[in-house]
């Protein structure tokens, strides 16, 4: 059907530059009825939805102005698993979004939570590390905009009892917290996240499956904070798992932290593979598909 169709737009274009022999149109114009085939199947495959994209999203906490990103699955499926994803401690990034257009490829409903809001966006690592301990230390707020945030992953057709949370650094603590308050959501996971807790609150069953990814080598997590977080898991009764990852520091995930591990903050390549597919197997696992 669609070389016809080519066919017939050919046809008409010699015939208005006054080629009317249709042996020669096929001699002379083969080439341009590859073209136009490539050109129509382009086109068909992006109005049929095939390369999803990332589309903003504005959603509102009281009088807050949030800005988050939604992007469909390439190929739904009856399930509609969703996948809320928090960002870094400087909010939004490149690694955020092309996580979320990664899961879109996976199968999965995507949204990427603006936790700090319009007009309070860091600009600055000092910035970053002001925001982000302002709500490692208000849990309740910061819960509060993941659970916001999750609501309009749902909103754009996740289904609500099969979701997951992921999250890297500040937002790795934000997925513990989801875990924490038992936010309804089937697993949550933290690449080289935060694992203190808020002790104030005191420690609650839970429910959802845990997974930490963790660089063996991050000198932002102390050994009491790692030991305080499984004694926690433990004694919340979690399904948890934690994996450690050889040479691997604080942001290993993220591509744009660089390469220099004295620095305490640096991408991994092979710890941000494996990391990336034991969180695959963990979806599979906890989602249904």
């Amino acid at each position: 059907m669609l070389k016809k169709i080519v066919y017939a737009i050919i046809i008409q274009v010699n015939k208005i530059v006054g080629i009317s022999n249709i042996n020669s149109i096929f001699v002379e114009n083969i080439k341009m009825m590859k073209n136009f085939q490539y050109l129509l199947l382009g086109a068909l495959l992006f109005t049929t939805g095939v390369f999803a994209q990332l589309q903003s999203v504005q959603y509102k906490d009281e009088a807050q102005i949030l800005n988050g990103l939604a992007i469909k699955p390439n190929k739904a499926t009856a399930q509609k698993p969703g996948i809320l994803v928090l960002p870094a401690w400087k909010g939004i990034d490149s690694h955020a979004k092309a996580t979320a257009e990664k899961l879109s490829k996976l199968g999965y409903y995507a949204f990427v939570a603006d936790i700090y809001g319009e007009g309070n966006y860091p600009q600055t690592t000092a910035d970053a590390g002001k925001m982000s301990g302002f709500y490692k230390k208000n849990t309740l707020l910061y819960q509060k905009r993941i659970e916001l945030a999750l609501a309009q992953l749902i909103q754009s057709g996740a289904n609500p009892e099969n979701i997951a949370v992921i999250g890297f650094c500040f937002g790795g603590t934000g997925a513990l917290e989801a875990a924490r308050k038992n936010i309804k959501v089937k697993g949550v996971v933290s690449f080289h996240g935060g694992l203190g807790r808020d002790t104030s609150l005191p420690i609650s069953p839970i429910t959802t499956k845990v997974l930490a990814c963790h660089g063996a080598d991050d000198p932002f997590v102390s050994k009491e904070e790692i030991a305080g977080f499984q004694q926690e898991m433990r004694e919340a009764k979690a399904d948890w798992e934690m994996v450690y990852y050889a040479n691997a520091v604080h942001s290993f995930t993220d591509v744009d932290a660089g390469s220099d591990n004295s620095k305490g903050a640096a991408y991994n390549e092979k710890a941000a593979t494996r990391s990336f597919e034991h969180m695959k197997l963990f979806l599979n696992e906890v989602l249904l598909k």
